[in-house]
């Protein structure tokens, strides 16, 4: 299972961290990614990190603002996002991928999904 949390309400050009915290099954995640659904829009993929060596991707509008890392002793992926736009502004969703194939800015490629935490950038 995967809880995500952190998100709230912020002003353009500020921070948030938003964390993903698993528990269960942790030991056969692949990687763990974050996507972001805003109202009327499509998920689309943020970042992703891959547990084996902590190689990170990520979407080029978020590229140098958001930063995804893991901390493996809590089994837990942290997303920093500094210089928030109004265009950030969605409910964030973390995701576990358990296998190698296919590729990782893909929503159907992940198995397992969190439950989603609301980020808010006003202007």
């Amino acid at each position: 299972q995967l809880q995500a949390s952190g998100g709230g309400l912020v002003q353009a050009g500020g921070s948030l961290r938003l964390s993903c915290a698993g528990s269960g099954r942790t030991f056969s995640i692949y990687a763990t990614g974050w996507f972001r659904q805003a109202p009327g829009k499509e998920r689309e993929f943020v970042a992703a990190i891959r547990w084996s060596d902590g190689m990170t991707y990520y979407a080029d509008s978020v590229k140098g603002r958001f930063t995804i890392s893991r901390d493996n002793a809590k089994s837990t992926v942290y997303l920093q996002m500094n210089s928030l736009k109004p265009e950030d502004t969605a409910v964030y969703y973390c995701a576990a991928k358990r296998n190698p194939f296919g590729v990782l800015y893909a929503a159907v490629q992940y198995n397992d999904w969190g439950q989603g935490t609301l980020v808010t950038v006003s202007s």
